[in-house]
């Protein structure tokens, strides 16, 4: 997928591009988390900016067209509009995903592929990509109200994307006051 220095944003005709999800109720945190600042820009507002660096589409979901199901909602509403082939997802409360985590995973999700997670001991979990035709799947886990991404990695038999403690930074997510007063007293 590699030519020259920027990864090449076709599979198999037009396309990936990258879906930031920011439509969530953040109701662990209290208040909306993509407009919280860590140093000088809001966690959307970093995360989104590093998707931009990596040469392809990106769009912010900020409203789910199916809602209350996590994730899945956001996961529906991207692949439902999404012109591209393939869809890579991030997540707005993950301020410090970098590009070098997103090429890895456009390098290894490859052309055959339908679904992919990143693993860590925790889990299935963000980034992922995922291919537009995956969509009555996600249709499927809505209606069975199985919302957790892990069963939706289960369900795909996704191919899984082993992210050591070396990435624990890049993979953090900021869910609750206490995370974000950890991570704003750092990056002061």
């Amino acid at each position: 997928m590699r030519s020259g220095n920027s990864i090449s944003a076709r599979i198999d005709g037009p396309s990936f591009e990258i879906c930031i999800l920011a439509g969530g109720m953040s109701r662990r945190m209290g208040r909306d988390k993509s407009r919280l600042k860590i140093g000088r820009r809001t966690m959307l507002g970093q995360i989104r900016a590093t998707a931009k660096a990596v040469g392809i589409p990106v769009r912010v979901i900020r409203k789910d067209d199916v809602s209350r199901c996590g994730p899945l909602g956001g996961i529906y509403t991207a692949l439902k509009t999404t012109r591209a082939k393939a869809v890579l997802f991030l997540a707005c409360d993950m301020p410090f995903m970098t590009a070098e985590v997103i090429h890895r995973v456009l390098r290894e999700f490859g052309e055959v592929n339908q679904a992919l997670f990143a693993y860590t001991t925790e889990g299935a979990g963000f980034p992922f990509a995922l291919r537009r035709d995956t969509l009555p799947i996600i249709v499927e886990q809505i209606e069975k109200r199985e919302f957790a991404l892990r069963k939706l990695a289960r369900r795909f038999k996704a191919r899984r994307m082993r992210m050591s403690s070396k990435w624990r930074m890049q993979l953090q997510n900021i869910n609750t006051p206490e995370e974000y007063e950890s991570v704003s007293r750092i990056n002061r």
